[in-house]
């Protein structure tokens, strides 16, 4: 019964967290792109970059429920882990001329700024 669940005090109400809501930001850009992207690639990069992307919010989530911080940055490094997934097969995707420089810039820039946000917290919590 939802009324009976009590939240932990170490749990994190990730929905609140910039860092996660930048997260599905990306996935939805993401998930845009690949529409662009050739129907033959869809198990090859489409699949790849879309499960790395979810990824990314997803260790957020998952890592908020951790009760230490060691835990919770041990979810957030696979956060990251997944982030440079997305951004080298982002490049991958762009050397083939899939996509345009200003598709590939708007999502490099949302990448660059949820990989610093991952970084930053990952710092902060080792301390």
């Amino acid at each position: 019964m939802l009324t009976a669940f009590k939240k932990s005090k170490t749990m994190r109400n990730f929905r609140n967290l910039e860092i996660w809501q930048q997260g599905i930001q990306l996935v939805m850009e993401i998930y845009k792109l690949c529409v662009l992207l050739p129907k033959e690639e869809r198990f090859g990069l489409i699949s790849q970059i879309c499960r790395a992307a979810v990824s990314i919010p997803s260790n957020i989530a998952e890592g908020s429920s951790c009760n230490s911080k060691t835990e919770y940055k041990r979810f957030l490094e696979i956060a990251l882990g997944s982030a440079f997934e997305v951004e080298t097969q982002l490049q991958i995707i762009y050397q083939l001329k899939m996509i345009t420089a200003e598709n590939f810039e708007l999502i490099f820039q949302l990448l660059v700024k949820e990989e610093k946000m991952i970084n930053s917290l990952i710092t902060k919590l080792a301390k």
